[in-house]
């Protein structure tokens, strides 16, 4: 092969599967639900909002991750052909500062509209439901960063992400962007009451699963009055710590020498008992060296609060834009399980996204134009032609 090289080729895209998902969103009414469902105030807003939300979910989903590198998909043909321009990363971060409180509100409906849509897909009577937060950090000063836990980077400034998903099918249900010093369990009773009003008729068996930042009355509360279960990691309070070490209470062994009971109590603040499954576990044997000879203290303790019948052995500049990136991450991620759900194997369906993008996107492809129509030419050696070809039929 010679070192010669021309840099004159047209119409070639190195991203030729974004044909298959653009398409299958269309299809499936993501776009329809975003011009109907997401209204700005100001009318030149809502003029362009579709081209550069198609934009970024051009962008999320061959995994672009900061506004300046969207400059790579301005030479694809394909995106033309979707009629998509591709503007300057300046001009798509000044129409993500028009997002308000309101607007991300329009966005998170959608999402739950297109969870729904998965949920109808899978036939699915009981799901599980992760509630958890993350650190996220940031560079620059972003509005609503503020130095916050961040494990990795002490003192750096963050965001605090709060996350839904169901666990069936891991797919996302809904999120928000909180401040970086913003306490947990805030806002989490009225995610669960917003959760559930999506889910009210759908005839599902809802179980919520937390960590013990989430051990609070009023979020154990909130899941019982609106008939949902619950499995939330507990916090060893002295009032629970006395109980279980006491020498009367009888564990069970169960593997890996992990012992379990059970206990029908109330925390000083509660108004009522309920169930705890607690779960002990020996500590190392030069930690149980520097104790007292007392039983209890020879064992690391973990609480679970629920109210289950499971046994015990199962148990950028602006804010809002930050929030507007983040909904339609999440939008672009559940649209690649739609389309596994639709199209791809079971086992298919529980491969990572980057293994995803390797198989139906990133593929080199020529665009045809005759006088009817516009041709996509891919390898004759292409191994998953019918995947494409059944989606597109």
């Amino acid at each position: 092969m010679s070192g010669n090289q021309e840099f004159s080729a047209r119409n070639l895209t190195s991203n030729a599967g974004l044909l298959l998902l653009l398409e299958h969103a269309s299809k499936n009414g993501v776009f329809d639900l975003i011009d109907h469902d997401l209204v700005f105030k100001n009318a030149s807003t809502n003029k362009i909002k579709m081209n550069h939300i198609k934009t970024m979910r051009c962008g999320n989903l061959i995994g672009i991750d900061k506004l300046e590198r969207l400059k790579l998909l301005q030479s694809d043909p394909l995106v033309n052909e979707f009629a998509i321009s591709i503007k300057e990363p300046e001009t798509v971060s000044r129409f993500l500062g028009n997002f308000s409180y309101k607007t991300t509100q329009m966005l998170r409906e959608i999402n739950f509209k297109l969870f729904i849509k998965l949920l109808r897909k899978s036939k699915l009577k009981s799901i599980t439901i992760d509630i958890d937060s993350s650190v996220v950090n940031v560079e620059g000063h972003q509005e609503g960063a503020v130095k916050g836990y961040y494990p990795k980077k002490p003192g750096n400034r963050c965001y605090n992400i709060q996350l839904a998903f169901c666990d069936e099918i891991k797919a996302y249900l809904t999120g928000d962007v909180r401040s970086g010093d913003t306490y947990t369990a805030n806002g989490a009773a009225e995610m669960i009451k917003e959760i559930m009003a999506h889910l009210k008729d759908e005839g599902l068996e809802i179980t919520f699963r937390m960590d013990s930042g989430y051990f609070d009355d009023a979020i154990l509360e909130t899941i019982e009055s609106l008939g949902g279960k619950y499995v939330i990691k507990g916090k060893g309070y002295p009032t629970l710590v006395v109980q279980v070490t006491d020498p009367s209470i009888n564990f069970v062994t169960g593997e890996s020498g992990r012992e379990t009971t059970e206990l029908v109590t109330a925390l000083n603040t509660w108004k009522e008992d309920r169930r705890f499954v607690v779960s002990r576990v020996l500590k190392d044997e030069k930690d149980r060296k520097q104790l007292s000879f007392l039983e209890g203290e020879a064992y690391d303790y973990f609480f679970f609060v629920t109210n289950t019948a499971q046994s015990s052995d199962l148990l950028l500049q602006s804010f809002w834009a930050n929030e507007a990136i983040f909904q339609l991450m999440m939008l672009a991620y559940n649209l690649f399980l739609l389309f596994k759900m639709d199209f791809a194997g079971e086992a298919e369906y529980w491969q990572q996204i980057k293994t995803f993008r390797l198989k139906y996107i990133f593929l080199a492809g020529k665009i045809i134009r005759t006088a009817r129509s516009v041709v996509m030419k891919l390898s004759e050696k292409y191994p998953y032609q019918e995947i494409y070809e059944k989606s597109l039929s």
